[in-house]
């Protein structure tokens, strides 16, 4: 199942991507709401992350298009924050977490000119949404992995976007900094923000997620949560593998989705 939509926030059309002539994705053709909370899963190897990096012209493609709120890339990347898998990152590079945070305003900053008060301002707020105001001047590298996420997620959260595109926030936090997160991406949906994840567990996909997208180096699925995230279409998404879905399938059979505390 592979839903279409009117007036998409993202658009991507027959897009194709290899690595050294090797095909990652292929015959991509999908098109998001906005207003959601969208989840990206797939097995490990599926190309999500290479899909969102094509989104964003960080790779090249073989062939087809993405246009995000109906334009090319470059005429609204103002209205875009994109985070990172933490894991990508250069966490020895000598920066504070408040000017890591700070670098969110300077897509709106001209040539030369310098961040204002009120951008300062903009920057603690966003520190403290996400409960590390009190880390400002700790040098990233010494922060926890999951401090570290918020960092890039404050980062983001100071851009003030339209568009979210998250690589795997939850990856490698504990289940605090998962709550946290988790209740921030929901009250920007709440402000009609789109949010883009990338995500892994299976067994929080139906709670977290609106509309979700099934890869496996191929588009599967694309709809609303509760109308692909069925057994059918996980079982074609990872291949089959059980011993994954096992205790996800009786979950659908038995319509109880947990819900994290």
């Amino acid at each position: 199942m592979i839903k279409q939509v009117p007036n998409p926030v993202i658009e991507i059309h027959d897009l194709a991507v290899s690595y050294e002539k090797k095909p990652i994705l292929w015959n991509i053709d999908l098109s998001l709401p906005a207003g959601n909370l969208v989840g990206l899963i797939g097995p490990n190897g599926a190309g999500k992350s290479t899909l969102i990096k094509a989104m964003m012209g960080l790779i090249h493609s073989d062939s087809g298009y993405c246009k995000l709120f109906n334009q090319e890339l470059d005429t609204v990347r103002n209205k875009i924050a994109y985070v990172p898998q933490r894991s990508g990152v250069d966490w020895d590079f000598p920066a504070t977490v408040f000017d890591v945070a700070l670098m969110g305003c300077y897509g709106k900053l001209g040539l030369f000119q310098r961040a204002s008060k009120r951008d300062k301002e903009l920057t603690l707020n966003c520190l403290a949404q996400v409960g590390i105001e009190n880390l400002k001047d700790r040098q990233i590298a010494q922060l926890s992995g999951g401090q570290q996420q918020r960092v890039f997620i404050a980062r983001a959260l100071v851009q003030d976007a339209d568009l979210y595109i998250m690589d795997e926030p939850f990856a490698g936090v504990d289940m605090a900094t998962e709550n946290a997160i988790l209740l921030i991406l929901r009250k920007l949906r709440d402000a009609g923000k789109t949010l883009l994840i990338v995500h892994h567990d299976l067994r929080t996909a139906p709670d977290y997620f609106d509309w979700l997208i099934l890869l496996n180096q191929r588009l599967v699925a694309s709809g609303k949560t509760k109308e692909v995230f069925t057994n059918e279409l996980l079982q074609e998404t990872y291949s089959g593998r059980l011993t994954i879905l096992s205790e996800v399938g009786q979950q659908i059979q038995n319509q109880q989705f947990p819900r994290r505390e």
